[in-house]
Order: structure tokens, then C-alpha cells, then sequence
């Protein structure tokens, strides 16, 4: 027979993935819990945890029951309180190393403030992430995730220049127009690494670039340029705030990416992703002089 009371203690073990937690959460012992959640299991004949050693992951059905069951428990949250509840449990945002790093990591962290029961989880990943497979809840990128029932816009953009260490520059001589460039030597990315294609942006301002160094972090690149390897192209938001590099030729070379936002049409109406979703937009559309440079 079905009972109510075990999808709160389901969404309980889903939030914190351990039984110890979990059960401190819920007041009971650990043996509750497990039992609860092996009732549910049977009355619904389908497996909704993997029991692994770093503690207990959704399995497919678990991840279709959760959002489900979370509307459940808000309603009977505005019931018991007359009022909207406010939004709690974890948010999973996934973004491109540099743009998570370096731009998304600073304005996240202002939700605890209002939700303190709100907890946000940031992955930076150089490779697509799924949304459909419930890798995050959240994805911000410059390529649109793709998969089935997503809900995916463009929330804004970003503009990419030129940057050196006033060192190299030195050295090396300030470039005047785009010309110069083919006399200098970049920083860029490992090109057979790139899951991304979007990323290989140094072409769009050289076409035959003489490369002295590689990496697969944006922050690594920037930290070469620094030291005076070579010029690098970063986005505004990193370029613009590295007090160590200035840029070169930023009013005649320039190129820019999409923001997409995306997430699971399952997950687009629970009050913690719409939250998050919402500081997401509203800070891009904020910061839109700062991250195009174009005033």
C-alpha cells in the first residue's frame, strides 16, 4: 500500500544522499529511513536509489518521482502556512569553466542570504553537460544544451579582446592595427582536448596564429599572458578584471558568444531552480555593458 508519509523522507535522502543526515534531519534512525524508502520502492515497483560508496544517487525513476513529489510537499507547505514556502534543497548549476569561475561563483552565493535553506552547487565542466539526464539542474553556456523537454533562451552575451602583460608589450611592441598581429605569439587552448568547438575563438582574430602555449583552462591562459608568454583572448568578465593584463587593438578586434540558460521542463516550476534561473537572468541583463564593452 502507498503511504504519503515516505516520499518525505524519499526527498529527504534524495536532498542530503546519506542515511546518517538524513536521519538526523528527520529525527528518526538511520533503519527508518532505510525502511521508508524500500516501501516506497516496492509499492511503486521501481528502484529509485543506487546505493553507491560515496552514499545514495537517483536512479532514472527516482529522478522522474522527485520533482513530483516536490510539488506535493509545497503545496502542503502553502496549506499548513497559508502562504507561499520559501525555496529550500540544492540547485545544481553547470557552466564552462571560466564563465562559472569567474563570473557566475560571485553572484550565487547572495541567494543563502534571502533562502537560507537554499543550497547552490556550481560544476564547471570543459564538456557538455545533460540536462536530460539530470547532470544539473541549471546550465549556462555558449551553445544551447540539447536533449528533449528543455526549456532553452538566450539570456544574453559576452564579448571576447585581446589581452597582454604590459611586460610582453614592452618587449615585444604594442600592435597598432589587426596586421600587427601576425609579428606576436598566443596563449591558447589545446585544440584536441576542446569538447567545445565554441571555444577556439583565437582564430576569429588571427587566422594563422603562432601559438607558444596551450591549456585547457581559461584561468591558466590568462596566468601565461600574464607572465608575459604572449597575447590571449579572454571575455570581458576575465580580461576586464585581471589587474595584471591590459588590452590590445579592444576597439578594432573583437568577437562575441551567446549566453543560454537552460533547463528540464520537469524542473522550471519548483521554487529553488526558479530562484536560481531568476538571479541568473536578472544579473546577466545587469552587467550587459560590462560584459559586451560596447559604451
Amino acid at each position: 500500500m502507498f503511504d504519503w508519509n515516505n516520499l518525505h523522507v524519499f526527498l529527504e535522502l534524495a536532498r542530503q544522499g546519506r542515511l546518517a543526515p538524513t536521519a538526523r534531519r528527520l529525527r528518526v534512525d538511520h533503519t527508518t529511513v532505510s525502511r521508508r524508502v524500500a516501501e516506497l520502492e516496492r509499492s511503486l515497483d521501481q528502484k529509485l536509489f543506487d546505493r553507491t560508496d560515496d552514499g545514495f544517487v537517483l536512479t532514472e525513476a527516482g529522478a522522474r518521482l522527485q520533482p513530483l513529489a516536490e510539488a506535493m510537499e509545497q503545496q502542503a507547505l502553502v496549506i499548513a502556512a497559508g502562504k507561499p514556502a520559501a525555496p529550500a534543497g540544492s540547485v545544481r548549476v553547470a557552466s564552462m569553466e571560466g564563465f562559472g569561475s569567474q563570473y557566475v561563483a560571485q553572484y550565487l552565493p547572495s541567494l543563502t542570504a534571502s533562502y537560507p535553506e537554499l543550497l547552490v552547487e556550481l560544476v564547471t565542466s570543459p564538456n557538455p553537460i545533460n540536462l536530460t539526464k539530470r547532470e544539473a539542474d541549471v546550465s549556462l553556456s555558449f551553445m544551447p544544451p540539447r536533449g528533449p523537454r528543455l526549456q532553452v533562451r538566450q539570456i544574453g552575451s559576452f564579448a571576447l579582446f585581446l589581452y597582454a602583460a604590459p611586460a610582453y608589450l614592452a618587449a615585444h611592441g604594442t600592435p597598432a592595427m589587426p596586421e600587427d598581429l601576425a609579428a606576436h605569439v598566443f596563449v591558447d587552448y589545446i585544440e584536441d582536448v576542446v569538447q567545445i568547438p565554441e571555444v577556439l575563438w583565437l582564430h576569429e582574430f588571427v587566422s594563422c596564429p603562432r601559438v607558444c602555449f596551450r591549456s585547457s583552462s581559461l584561468y591558466a591562459q590568462a596566468t601565461a599572458a600574464a607572465a608575459g608568454a604572449g597575447l590571449v583572448v579572454l571575455p570581458s568578465f576575465a580580461g576586464e578584471t585581471d589587474p595584471r593584463l591590459v588590452p590590445v587593438l579592444k576597439s578594432s578586434v573583437r568577437t562575441e558568444r551567446p549566453i543560454y540558460l537552460g533547463v528540464h521542463e520537469d524542473l522550471a516550476w519548483i521554487p529553488r531552480v526558479r530562484a536560481v534561473v531568476r538571479i541568473l537572468e536578472e544579473q546577466v541583463a545587469a552587467d550587459r555593458d560590462f560584459l559586451m564593452q560596447d559604451t
